[in-house]
């Protein structure tokens, strides 16, 4: 009597890593049509310099990818983009981070504000700074502006804020191919005015 053994072997998995930081999966979700398997064959034979495989350690480029991914998620949205945008942001935090966040976000009924108000945020980071605190610690110093309509009036919120933030390790994956998380995050408010020219203008009309 004979058996047959069949083994799989899976392919390791490489990670691209672009000049911004930006790290995706070389032939990921890719279907088994030619010229996908030729794509995919290209892909792998340019990975030199900037490939990684699944165990190398992130760099410090890929933090501060993640950080600029992760916050223009988190503080950009319009009423039709906030809730795709903070799922996104949720998918890049640790689990206990995100547990913590959708129950602030859930008794805060934040989604729901911001889409009663019709509010557009927009965030622009202005520097990335490493911290020596801890290890992946980065202050950012940026800048949002919250747009509103109120009294037929739109009046604009413009606040300078920083934000600390710290990424946790993981695994490379697919998934994940940075391998990076947001374990902790706080923001505190700097500077901040409200441009509502418009409605003076209008009240000195009167």
């Amino acid at each position: 009597m004979g058996f047959a053994i069949y083994v799989r072997i899976q392919p390791p998995t490489i990670i691209r890593v672009n000049k911004d930081g930006d790290a995706t999966v070389v032939g990921a979700r890719t279907s088994t049509d030619p010229a996908s398997k030729l794509e995919l064959m290209l892909s792998a034979s340019a990975t030199t310099a900037d490939a990684a495989s699944d165990s190398t350690a992130p760099t410090d480029l890929e933090g501060k990818a993640v950080l600029r991914r992760f916050l223009q998620h988190y503080l950009s949205y319009t009423p039709d983009s906030v809730t795709r945008n903070f799922a996104e942001s949720l998918n890049m935090m640790t689990g206990n981070l995100r547990k913590l966040t959708m129950d602030r976000l859930r008794d805060d009924d934040t989604i729901g504000k911001i889409q009663q108000d019709q509010i557009i945020a927009d965030f622009r980071i202005r520097s990335i700074e490493r911290s020596k605190d801890a290890p992946w610690s980065y202050v950012v110093f940026g800048v949002k502006e919250i747009h509103r309509i109120k009294n037929g009036t739109e009046v604009t919120d413009r606040i300078v804020g920083q934000y600390n933030l710290r990424l946790a390790e993981e695994r490379r994956t697919e998934l994940n191919p940075t391998g990076l998380l947001v374990a902790d995050y706080s923001e505190q408010q700097m500077v901040g005015d409200r441009d509502n020219s418009l409605l003076q203008r209008s009240e000195l009309d009167k």
